[in-house]
């Protein structure tokens, strides 16, 4: 009861002193919503861009370990040494073999190829530029791939390297325009027929530009071995990839990396003190990589509203000196009529908290018009992480700067307030 009691008047006189001295109160906010603006407008950018820049990455697969020749990002602390990399062997279909028959901490493993800049045709039409890819029957547990129309290639024919072909959204566009089914036409790729089974959800383009499945032709493995020199370790074959997605239980995939490269150390015959001739790479590499850009972008945003936020708190704390002596009478009279110290504590210090909201929550106004503001690809969306961040940050300038104001006015002699002019 005296609680409500206490924020009602305290908002009372939030609203009295906003209305009585709008320009002097509102000049005082400004560094207030400044501040929360700067620091929240970094971060929901930096959150929407980091967002933005994950699900680019999502083509990778999640909770996947690739086993190739090349890696994605420096191993260990040293530099990009690529005339290492250069004489590895890359990945066979016989170390897939191997590690499909031994794996133990696994939920899916297969093998796959692509090659770019492929033509594939369909009577007058044609499409250039086409991203091929040859799997192996489980590519589709590690992708998660979303067939809209149609089937996935069944074991027997990835084993058989059957020419059938599933093929993304600008294929089926081009292809097959006015909207022609393309489940069971024939089209043609290196002179050879093969038959559409299945067609994939249109991913459209991502943030970064990185390839989507809409431009992909995937078919079997077997098949595109056919076309390409591949799965035979040959440093200059176009190189295949061995994806293996770890179970949900093993987190980190720790258990799974390490029996990958056991494994894999036992089958090329390496000795204990030679170093690895290949790379496990994972998707989550990338995104630490990232999210440690982002932790500077972050601090900064602190920086620059931190100045703001400063100045805002001076100016809070310059209303509530002048609010305190405005009200000197009007605090002695409650006090003689028996107001206790916490009670006019509270009531100015609540007074300071409204009024670092009110500033707050014109800054979080003003960064949600931003996020109004079309971006291209990147789509800016202002989350309750950081809504709640703003919020909470706003009542902690209010209760910083109101306390000593409000300790002041706890401590008056009633007397001598109310002889006050």
């Amino acid at each position: 009861m005296i609680v409500g009691k206490l924020i009602m008047e305290s908002w009372r006189f939030a609203a009295t002193e906003l209305r009585s001295n709008l320009l002097r109160t509102t000049l005082s906010l400004l560094g207030v919503t400044v501040g929360i603006f700067a620091i929240i407008t970094v971060f929901t950018l930096v959150d929407s861009l980091e967002k933005s820049i994950r699900n680019s990455f999502d083509f990778l697969g999640a909770g996947v370990v690739y086993v190739q020749k090349w890696p994605w990002m420096p191993e260990g602390n040293e530099q990009y040494k690529w005339w290492d990399y250069w004489n590895r062997p890359n990945p066979t279909i016989n170390e897939y073999k191997f590690m499909q028959a031994n794996m133990k901490n696994h939920s899916a493993i297969a093998i796959f190829a692509e090659q770019g800049n492929q033509l594939v045709k369909k009577d007058n039409n044609s499409v250039g530029e086409v991203i091929l890819i040859g799997a192996s029957y489980p590519y589709s547990d590690i992708f998660d791939l979303s067939i809209t129309n149609g089937r996935y290639f069944s074991q027997i024919e990835t084993e058989g390297g059957r020419n059938v072909a599933i093929i993304g959204d600008n294929l089926v566009q081009k292809l097959f325009p006015g909207g022609k089914d393309p489940i069971g036409k024939e089209i043609k790729l290196k002179n050879q027929k093969f038959i559409v089974i299945g067609t994939l959800e249109r991913e459209g383009e991502s943030f970064l530009g990185f390839e989507s499945k809409d431009d992909n032709c995937i078919i079997p493995y077997n098949s595109f071995r056919k076309f390409f020199r591949t799965g035979t370790g040959a440093w200059n074959e176009t190189g295949s990839s061995i994806g293996i997605k770890g179970k949900e239980e093993d987190i980190g995939m720790v258990q799974l990396e390490n029996e990958v490269k056991g494994l894999l150390r036992s089958r090329r015959g390496l000795k204990p003190k030679d170093k690895d001739n290949f790379a496990l790479n994972r998707p989550e590499a990338l995104g630490n990589a990232i999210s440690g850009v982002f932790d500077v972008l972050g601090i900064a945003g602190w920086v620059i509203g931190g100045f703001s936020i400063l100045v805002g708190g001076f100016g809070i704390l310059n209303i509530m000196f002048v609010s305190v002596k405005e009200r000197t009478h009007i605090i002695g009279i409650q006090k003689s009529l028996g107001a206790k110290n916490y009670f006019i504590l509270f009531q100015f210090l609540f007074e300071a908290i409204f009024l670092s909201l009110i500033g707050g929550l014109a800054g979080l106004v003003l960064v949600f018009l931003v996020t109004l503001i079309p971006l291209g690809e990147l789509e800016v969306v202002m989350s309750l992480k950081n809504i709640t961040l703003g919020v909470g940050v706003a009542v902690i300038v209010g209760t910083v700067s109101g306390i000593i104001p409000a300790a002041g006015a706890a401590r008056m002699d009633p007397v001598i307030a109310i002889r006050s002019n």
